[in-house]
């Protein structure tokens, strides 16, 4: 099945050619209702930061979004939140219709999946799920459809936080830029577990190496510098950031970085980490009673310097995504309902708010250009 008809083809090339392009925000929601709309798209005006609807579809639940390298098509973690069920879903996107059509769903392997992340190659998909604690591996069809899932694994260890650490909780799974790795979250354990990716085997994980984090500090979201040689790791439960060194599979620690102020000294819920396309600052985002964003500057060595907060003007942020421009950031305010645009100040980092749009519950948002 082609996802694309020779027209739509030829008027994408046209487009490309003559310099337009559109960016678009993909936003999930936690909707409570298989029946609702559940996953947004809306244009980005990338001069105002204003967003404008121009579809939507239903689908229960979605947590987290991925979407393929070639962008036409949405994954979803789904079913999340909802005992004794889990799934990831696939949408393919027409961005010269402005369509959304679902594809299928496929069993995320436990309860409560959370993050996904799509392979360089965009062969592969890969699902974390946070209450029965694993990562399930899936194959992608070029017309985008969710095959089987071809590899799982369980994960059954706690830490030190008796509250929110008796078992594992995976809350990220995150492809290495190359590809050849993947490195999942753990948050109930405080580990960060690193699995080779090999692509010629049928089942591509092999597991590597267990990177142990500060005990009860709850690795959350993890991500790459844009040059690839650090990694950076937010922990939801102790408020920071940890810098690592980055080479084939293997993280060093460089820096732990508070990402609230002094005044501050528990009940931290740190949540998403992201860093600007020239690699110049890092965002951070805390719910909880702080609710905004921690600015930093990355230095020559990749280490942090703080600059300052933001707030996100509404509650419980938590997720971000910063447009491939680097000119914006968006924000989803869940217990506000509210996605906020912030316009990036290229010289300092500082955010300025340009727009806000209510979504019922906004759970994730992606952005991309075509």
């Amino acid at each position: 099945m082609n996802s694309k008809s020779p027209l739509i083809t030829l008027i994408l090339v046209f487009l490309s050619y003559t310099g337009y392009s559109q960016t678009y925000a993909f936003f999930g929601s936690f909707n409570h209702n298989k029946n609702k709309e559940g996953l947004y798209v809306y244009e980005l005006d990338t001069i105002k930061g204003n967003l404008k609807k121009v579809t939507s579809a239903k689908i229960h639940n979605p947590s987290y979004l991925s979407l393929s390298p070639d962008r036409n098509f949405i994954y979803a973690c789904t079913d999340t939140k909802t005992p004794n069920t889990g799934s990831v879903s696939s949408f393919a996107f027409n961005p010269v219709k402005k369509t959304l059509t679902f594809l299928n769903s496929q069993s995320s392997s436990g309860e409560n999946p959370v993050y996904c992340d799509t392979h360089p190659l965009g062969k592969w998909l890969i699902n974390g799920n946070y209450t029965e604690s694993g990562i399930s591996l899936y194959p992608l069809g070029n017309d985008g459809f969710i095959e089987p899932t071809t590899q799982h694994f369980d994960y059954f260890e706690g830490s030190i936080n008796p509250n929110r650490q008796k078992n594992s909780h995976i809350h990220s799974t995150v492809f290495s830029p190359d590809g050849q790795y993947l490195f999942a979250s753990d948050l109930g354990s405080d580990k960060i577990r690193c699995y080779e990716f090999d692509t010629l085997r049928k089942q591509p994980l092999i597991e590597t190496n267990i990177i142990k984090t500060t005990p009860g500090s709850g690795p959350r979201h993890f991500t790459f510098h844009p040059k690839g040689k650090q990694a950076y790791c937010i922990g939801e439960l102790s408020g920071t950031v940890t810098v690592y060194e980055y080479s084939s599979g293997n993280l060093k620690t460089t820096q732990e970085i508070a990402t609230h102020n002094d005044s501050l000294t528990e009940g931290f819920e740190s949540s998403d980490i992201h860093i600007t396309p020239n690699g110049k600052f890092l965002y951070a985002t805390n719910r909880g009673s702080e609710n905004n964003i921690a600015i930093f500057s990355v230095q020559e060595n990749g280490t942090l310097k703080i600059i300052g907060y933001q707030s996100t003007l509404g509650k419980h942020p938590r997720t971000f995504a910063i447009d491939p421009s680097g000119k914006f950031i968006i924000v989803t305010n869940v217990n506000s309902s509210l996605a906020v645009v912030f316009s990036i100040n290229q010289i300092t980092g500082q955010l300025t708010k340009t727009s806000e749009t209510s979504i019922e519950h906004v759970s994730c948002v992606k952005i991309k250009t075509y």
